[in-house]
């Protein structure tokens, strides 16, 4: 580590503090009311639903407003943390150690911002798989920090709080944007097909069937493994709301008639026939000959244009609220499943427009989605540089950098040896048990 600062010390977070982790509650003992069981979405998320607890509980697990809290299970990037409960008091589920210092020698605020600006290296040296990891207890306690004299730690406190509170509203600024976006572009292909984007008049309209054709496609069963001749071909899951997924291909085993039929061209529109979501039923994407002789499922309704509608046009209409709405209203509904049909696609209705009028539309409506997508990956990268400002400042903020050093403080030697001595005469709590009130 670099020089510290005068005045300063590096030392262990056990140090400074003794932990207690939380009880194991079992699910039979979870309760409608009584006391909050604090859970790690419960400090992530101040909105999370409490379990409540009405039995015997040990002290040592009960928590008050103010007490500091750290997560030390859970996923990456979302699960750990210190946090100061804010919440009325409370029973602490397993999972997270309360953090029982003196607040007279340590600042909360302080201790909060040091343990948070090492969550990449106690991640880093976390248990477990991808998904779950943990901070076992040794490493924990063995993680060393920086620590000022007492005065400094609070300037320090004050100044990162004011400045990290100026980030999370840039945060929360950045974060609405691509709901704005959304919008837009909704609105962008509503007026599409409205004709108020380019001010055009519309005066009927005509069925999908009339300017395209529209067709089923290969369905799935036992004996395709049989077939000598094997082609790539498209599920529903390659089919997203406006584009293709095809990370993942497979191959089926066809007769050469099914794979002439069923053979995807440029400009083929792929609609999802059934979903157990309104949201996703109809959803649809065009094929831009991205795998050569690949053919597609029975469960992917496709349509090909006659040369009477431009598939960019359509894939507006499909796109659009008023498509997804007849979508939604021609889907049966079996059990749950909403599903379409050839006869359901081919009755649905575009405007009437000639090559050149949907030209104009489709034109306008790429240059308003470019100017959305400029938009949104320069949000993108605003939001990186602002996500990367709090540990920069957590940064400067443990190399002395952020508040002025006042020669005059008491040095953190003198603060460190005082708190050892004051922990070694304290006797450790023993356990007990208390009513849990709410």
């Amino acid at each position: 580590m670099s020089e510290l600062p005068v005045g300063w010390v590096e030392v262990e977070i056990g140090d400074l503090c003794e932990l207690v982790n939380g009880r194991a509650f079992k699910p039979q003992e979870w309760c409608k009311e009584g006391l909050p069981i604090i859970r790690i979405q419960n400090l992530n998320r101040p909105d999370a639903a409490f379990n409540f607890f009405k039995g015997e509980l040990d002290p040592r697990h009960f928590v008050v407003t103010g007490q500091l809290l750290f997560a030390w299970s859970g996923t990456p990037g979302t699960s750990f943390g210190a946090h100061v409960w804010n919440g009325p008091s409370a029973a602490l589920n397993q999972h997270i150690f309360k953090i029982e210092f003196d607040t007279e020698q340590v600042d909360k605020t302080f201790f909060r911002h040091a343990i948070n600006q090492k969550l990449d290296e106690l991640i880093g040296s976390a248990q477990g798989g991808v998904g779950l990891r943990h901070v076992t207890k040794g490493t924990f306690e063995r993680t060393q920090i920086t620590l000022p004299p007492l005065v400094e730690q609070k300037r320090i406190a004050q100044k990162l709080d004011a400045l990290l509170a100026q980030v999370d509203t840039l945060k929360a600024r950045i974060d609405a944007v691509p709901a704005l976006l959304k919008r837009f572009r909704k609105g962008v292909l509503a007026s599409a097909i409205t004709g108020k984007l380019t001010e055009v008049t519309f005066t009927a309209t005509i069925q999908l069937s009339k300017v395209g054709e529209i067709t089923g496609g290969i369905t799935k069963n036992a004996k395709r493994g049989s077939f000598e001749l094997s082609v790539p071909y498209l599920r529903v899951a390659n089919v997203q709301a406006g584009y293709l997924d095809l990370t993942e291909v497979r191959d089926i085993g066809v007769s050469p008639s099914e794979a002439q039929k069923t053979a995807l061209e440029r400009g083929d529109i792929l609609i999802v026939e059934g979903n157990g979501s309104l949201e996703h039923i109809g959803r649809a994407a065009t094929w831009h000959g991205e795998i050569n002789g690949c053919c597609h499922q029975n469960h992917l309704i496709r349509w090909r244009s006659n040369g009477g509608a431009l598939p960019e046009f359509v894939m507006i209409y499909l796109s659009s609220p008023q498509g997804r709405s007849d979508l939604v209203k021609v889907a049966k509904s079996t059990t749950g499943l909403h599903t379409l049909s050839i006869s359901k696609v081919s009755s649905l209705t575009i405007p009437v427009a000639d090559l050149q009028q949907q030209q104009q539309i489709v034109r306008r409506v790429e240059q308003l989605f470019a100017y959305a997508n400029q938009l949104e990956a320069k949000v993108t990268a605003v939001k990186q540089r602002i996500d990367a400002l709090t540990q920069s400042l957590l940064a400067k903020a443990f190399r002395g950098e952020l508040v002025p050093q006042d020669p005059s403080d008491e040095p953190a030697s003198v603060l460190l040896e005082r708190i050892r001595t004051q922990r070694a005469a304290t006797p450790k709590p023993k356990r007990g048990r208390k009513a849990a009130t709410s």
